[in-house]
């Protein structure tokens, strides 16, 4: 797809915008690292600030992580959630030591969508993504990739966004995830396809799914929940 100078300025707009508040979006990355992100200092003093001294089971990611309580969700005491709305995989890579004091087994990564609305390259986010993976293997952390999600169709429509846009940036989603899943194939990992269950016939995410087009509501984190449920059954946890 063809992105117009008018149209690139605007999604570039958009993400300076959004990242003042907590939503998928990232601003340009080549002006803007993850640092500028007003929520990532915000929410790593509060990490440092928690009392949980060790969890089992940790969800990183961004927004979309940060949107519920995991402990809650899945009815465990030994889960923990470390999403940061905004946070690119950059960021989540930088803040490990966050996730490391806490010896978890398990780490389940989601991300990659503020990465592409930032127009990182696909190479260049799936390359941050493998460092990410391999600091926490290396640690003898098991990690479950889940699957970077897709826009809704009309995300953005406040701001002047349009389907055309979206389908562009869910057609680059469906780039990393296709390196994020041969990679765990080849690397004896487990891939929760989140967009397999989420995704409408369009290839945009189900509206009744979001509360705002990116974002789950309750009935998507109720697909997703049992998606991961499913992985620490596997694994007797």
């Amino acid at each position: 797809m063809h992105i117009t100078n008018p149209q690139r300025l605007f999604l570039t707009t958009l993400m300076l915008y959004l990242i003042t508040i907590p939503v998928f979006g990232q601003p340009v990355r080549d002006t803007l690292k993850y640092k500028t992100n007003p929520n990532y200092e915000l929410q790593t003093s509060l990490f440092g600030l928690y009392k949980t001294r060790q969890a089992d089971i940790i969800m990183l990611g961004n927004s979309l992580t940060a949107g519920a309580d995991w402990g809650e969700l899945l009815g465990r005491s030994n889960a923990v959630g470390r999403g940061i709305p905004g946070d690119i995989i950059q960021g989540y890579t930088a803040r490990l030591d966050y996730i490391l004091k806490l010896k978890p087994k398990i780490v389940f990564i989601l991300g990659g969508l503020n990465d592409i609305y930032g127009w990182t390259p696909v190479e260049e986010i799936f390359s941050d993504y493998v460092k990410l993976i391999q600091a926490l293997r290396t640690n003898g952390i098991v990690v479950v990739i889940q699957s970077t999600t897709y826009a809704g169709r009309d995300w953005g429509k406040g701001w002047g966004g349009t389907p055309e846009n979206n389908s562009g940036r869910n057609k680059e989603v469906d780039k990393l995830n296709n390196l994020l899943f041969d990679y765990a194939k080849k690397n004896n990992m487990d891939f929760i396809n989140l967009n397999a269950k989420t995704a409408a016939r369009d290839g945009f995410l189900r509206p009744e799914l979001t509360y705002d087009g990116i974002h789950f509501n309750s009935e998507g984190y109720k697909i997703w929940v049992r998606e991961v449920e499913r992985v620490l059954i596997k694994y007797k946890m």
